[in-house]
């Protein structure tokens, strides 16, 4: 797949610097575990956390099963689950837009459906609001203010070109320096991005991009707007990534070819963050080899599937 460079377009070298915190996305259940077993928060991989998404042969969240309803494998192997919760933590969401010039027609129902997503949001959670096109700016840091949300969305201009794999990298840096001071801080966290094609002024790569959104747990939920057959044939790299890096990350990818899809999809996205299962285990892997782990997660109940991240890089160390 080929990937275009920043370095040809020397004159956004500058905007490089406001590509600042952009999102806020780590599925961080592994603390609140911490938090409910009275244990101290651990910085390590040992306590390995899940957010787990079910549904039913209809694609229906189901959300009343219990711990005896899962089986988790890590590389094939059982594992003994040390924590299940029905019990939602609060989230924090970045609301990510993409406002590259090709936008430009479906802006106002793009803002729309945004608002009406924050406007959801219950009084322990919060938002960030955060646009790119050929920079990446944060419009709105956390808050659970839904006013604040509001003008910070409806400030959204489009203009420029897309530079998302820049903005992706320097936030998934950023977001390993964020810790949680105490466990009353800690919150479920979640991107939700809407863009409409392919990056287009990026130095960063998507493999460098998909390699740290792997590392950090980062869930992602991706919508990709495209219009017409002409878009969609256009579309396939942008495709590619977002459908990867959602499926990754245990997120979801939606790919609309109207932008009047948009409210409906950001409710899917809402219903789900809402009706998600924490689970936790020790990983019985003693190897400290920082390799890959694969993860699955099993529903004893006939016809239901289980939807979360595809695995993590085991420990290093001694």
């Amino acid at each position: 797949m080929t990937h275009r460079r920043l370095a040809r377009q020397g004159s956004r070298a500058a905007g490089g610097r406001l590509l600042l915190v952009m999102m806020f996305g780590v599925a961080a259940c592994g603390a609140a575990v911490a938090h409910a077993q009275g244990q101290r928060i651990r910085s390590g991989v040992e306590l390995v956390s899940l957010n787990v998404t079910v549904t039913d042969g209809s694609n229906k969240y189901v959300t009343d099963l219990t711990e005896q309803d899962f089986d988790v494998y890590e590389d094939g192997a059982k594992q003994n689950l040390t924590f299940f919760s029905r019990t939602q933590q609060p989230i924090a969401l970045a609301l990510l837009l993409d406002t590259s010039a090709s936008m430009d027609e479906r802006m106002g129902i793009a803002q729309e459906a945004a608002i009406g997503f924050a406007k959801q949001l219950h009084k322990e959670d919060q938002a960030e609001v955060i646009d790119f096109d050929s920079q990446v700016r944060i419009l709105q840091a956390f808050t659970n203010d839904a006013a604040a949300l509001e003008k910070a969305i409806r400030q959204t201009t489009p203009n420029g070109s897309t530079s998302l794999y820049n903005a992706l990298y320097i936030a998934l840096k950023d977001l390993k320096k964020v810790k949680a001071e105490t466990t009353s801080d800690i919150r479920r966290q979640a991107i939700v991005l809407l863009s409409d094609g392919d990056d287009t002024s990026s130095l960063i790569e998507f493999e460098q991009v998909l390699d740290l959104a792997k590392r950090s747990e980062t869930v992602i939920y991706s919508i990709g707007l495209r219009q017409g057959e002409i878009a969609r044939r256009e579309f396939k790299e942008a495709e590619f990534v977002l459908k990867q890096l959602s499926s990754e990350t245990g997120g979801r990818a939606y790919f609309p070819t109207d932008a009047r899809e948009l409210q409906k999809i950001y409710q899917s996205i809402w219903d789900e963050l809402s009706s998600q299962y924490a689970l936790a285990y020790s990983s019985g892997n003693p190897k400290r080899d920082g390799a890959w782990r694969r993860v699955q997660v099993r529903i004893a109940r006939p016809g239901l599937t289980a939807r979360t991240k595809l695995g993590y890089y085991g420990p290093t160390g001694s």
